[in-house]
């Protein structure tokens, strides 16, 4: 006689209950994936908690234990968003770093020409990012995110989304500051030591100019389209310069200037040949340790 799968028991069920931990962590990283697909108002009434407990697969008891009220579940959501809010674009940059040097590895010959390496990627670099982060869904909703966290009351729930967001800021000035350390070592630059500045200044200044740009163009989307034929910067030929490349390029023009101190002799070169071509190994492909901003010994 064939015999067919019965369902659970009450004993099996209870033997097999998520702990409250267990359910808060399947919560939060269900509703977590649930902004990421649909985005983030400055409310939260589009988003549904009877679909998140689904998602998650855990029981509603569990749940209503944890979070016996609704706007419970949401603020513990919205610290939750706060905790890496900035987003991130590495590996598309990355690709793109690899492709312009790959094409240009003859340029690290001549000073002119290296100059005109770190041009072509800051034109380059700058119209990706635009274009990922004024299309990016995670962008959308760090925005909405930054007018929660200004529209909820003051006390402990503001208090606690507000140091989230600083601290995932200061972590993601941290990785573009040294993103920008390592390349302009890479290419023999440094920062103009009259400015005083850090490279936390340079990464400040050129997150706050994309953002802006990405911003106005979300009502003025001519923006993004906008080109002009140049040659700005020392660029080594005439291109076509958007507004995002032509914002960076300005204030990286300002900051940066040749190291005096670096040798470009055929051991450096070599050295950064190899750097460029394990890009991804590390930050820019410079393993710990290794220092090409530094002159070159003799």
């Amino acid at each position: 006689m064939a015999t067919h799968a019965q369902p659970a028991s009450g004993l099996g069920r209870r033997a097999r209950r998520l702990s409250d931990q267990e359910t808060e962590r399947r919560m939060l990283r269900a509703a977590v994936a649930m902004v990421s697909r649909a985005g983030l108002t400055v409310s939260l009434d589009h988003i549904s908690l009877e679909e998140i407990i689904r998602d998650a697969d855990v029981s509603r008891s569990a749940v209503y234990r944890r979070w016996p009220y609704k706007d419970l579940f949401f603020s513990d959501l919205v610290k939750e968003l706060a905790k890496n809010a900035t987003p991130t674009i590495v590996d598309d940059e990355l690709d793109l770093i690899r492709r312009v040097v790959a094409e240009r590895l003859d340029w690290l010959q001549t000073p002119g020409l290296r100059h005109g390496l770190l041009v072509e990627l800051i034109r380059e670099l700058a119209l990706l990012d635009f274009r990922t982060l004024h299309g990016s869904q995670r962008w959308r909703t760090y925005l909405a995110l930054q007018a929660t966290f200004e529209s909820l009351a003051d006390g402990q729930l503001r208090d606690q989304v507000q140091r989230a967001l600083a601290r995932s800021e200061r972590d993601h000035m941290a990785r573009v500051a040294r993103a920008w350390e390592h390349a302009t070592g890479l290419l023999g630059y440094r920062l103009r030591p009259e400015l005083g500045a850090t490279f936390e200044t340079l990464a400040t200044l050129l997150d706050a100019t994309m953002r802006g740009l990405v911003i106005m163009a979300l009502s003025m989307p001519g923006l993004g389209g906008h080109r002009v034929r140049a040659t700005p910067f020392g660029a080594a030929a005439e291109g076509e310069w958007s507004l995002p490349a032509l914002g960076l390029g300005s204030t990286v023009a300002a900051f940066l200037e040749p190291d005096p101190s670096v040798v470009w002799d055929d051991e450096r070169l070599a050295s950064v040949r190899q750097a460029l071509a394990s890009l991804g190994d590390g930050p820019l492909g410079i393993r710990p340790g290794q220092d090409l901003g530094h002159p070159a010994d003799g």
